[in-house]
């Protein structure tokens, strides 16, 4: 398949509100549209590389840099056979798994399209629908943080994760736990604590909670084995776990019982279902997280997500979490069982708004 055009996109979409984590709050989200043109088709990838270094290294304007100076032109006007051999072409930069990821995701979908097959059959996916949760940035209060619960609640979600901070842990989550016995719920402390501050949470594990995700900095894998040993909550890791290799090296380390399979994050679908089989062979619980992806970016999470060893419900939520309006013609919903439908088109199986596209888009090339 010789790569005849390639563009990107760099877009800012606002979301329907704020989003607060350990990191900061944020009100729009910037992203990279990866477009692939070849043999009269085009495929579609996103960079979920946002504007700010905090999550990741990565950023709209490294991912760019990179995309433009290094990747494409090793790949553009080249005969590539497959993901596997784009991987191989990508060897040469370190690093920069966010921007892989966004031309890989294109690949696929060009892949998809030429084969006339979704993206779920080309993974080896087993579900049409995937069970989803939703995730809550951090409030005001316990009091707010317990009044948004209950929305999503009633909006169909059957999971919930709240996101915490020092000082915005033990009691939020015990107000949750309070007003929701029943409720599955997990925490995300996106690398808020040390190994000696994360002593604080110990309480967390007499709320039956699902899990608690990073709560270390992400090069610590030695320190969150100390700290599962304390635990009898699973320690979740997402931010720690940027390829096989490391996912690898964690379960050996026994830093963790759960894995956050985030393709964006890894360099690419590819790495994602090399995590997954990983995991899966050791028995592994993973489960797949969300980004603030657009709708191309959420289709192909989904489609991941449909593999059988996905056994927890991912951050996938429906396009109306996030978005009023988004650069996908196809708006994502939540069934009344808590799932969403994986596309069943061709590729990703999802179309671009031509019009929101070029609304949102800050710079394009």
């Amino acid at each position: 398949m010789k790569l005849e055009r390639i563009h990107l996109h760099q877009l800012s979409m606002p979301l329907l509100t704020p989003f607060a984590t350990s990191f900061g709050s944020i009100d729009s989200r910037e992203c990279i549209l990866v477009e692939i043109h070849t043999d009269g088709l085009t495929g579609y990838g996103e960079c979920a590389a946002d504007r700010d270094p905090g999550y990741s290294y990565e950023t709209t304007g490294t991912a760019w840099h990179i995309l433009s100076e290094f990747l494409i032109p090793e790949i553009l006007g080249v005969d590539i056979q497959g993901p596997e051999d784009l991987q191989r072409r990508m060897d040469s930069v370190r690093g920069h798994q966010m921007a892989k990821a966004g031309l890989e995701m294109a690949l696929w979908d060009l892949l998809g399209k030429a084969q006339g097959r979704p993206l779920r059959a080309l993974l080896g996916g087993v579900r049409e629908r995937v069970e989803v949760g939703v995730s809550v940035g951090l409030q005001a209060s316990p009091e707010a943080l317990v009044q948004v619960v209950e929305r999503y609640l009633a909006q169909g979600y059957r999971r919930v994760k709240i996101k915490i901070k020092p000082g915005r842990d033990v009691g939020d989550t015990q107000a949750v736990r309070e007003a929701f016995p029943e409720l599955r719920l997990q925490v995300d402390a996106n690398s808020a604590y040390t190994l000696e501050t994360a002593q604080r949470l110990l309480p967390l594990d007499e709320l039956g909670l699902l899990l608690i995700e990073q709560p270390l900095a992400e090069d610590d894998l030695w320190d969150h084995r100390r700290l599962q040993e304390s635990f009898s909550t699973p320690i979740c890791l997402d931010e720690s776990i940027t390829s096989p290799r490391h996912a690898r090296q964690a379960l050996e380390m026994e830093a963790c019982r759960v894995i956050n399979i985030k393709p964006g994050r890894v360099g690419g679908l590819s790495h994602g279902l090399a995590i997954h089989d990983l995991c899966r062979a050791r028995s592994v619980p993973v489960w797949c997280g969300g980004m603030l992806e657009t709708g191309v970016g959420r289709a192909s999470n989904l489609a991941i997500a449909s593999l059988p060893g996905f056994s927890l419900p991912g951050d996938i939520s429906a396009t109306d979490r996030y978005y009023a309006e988004d650069i996908t013609n196809e708006r994502f919903t939540l069934n009344a069982d808590s799932t969403i439908n994986v596309p069943a088109g061709a590729g990703l199986g999802v179309t671009i708004n031509r019009k929101a596209l070029k609304k949102y888009t800050l710079r394009s090339s």
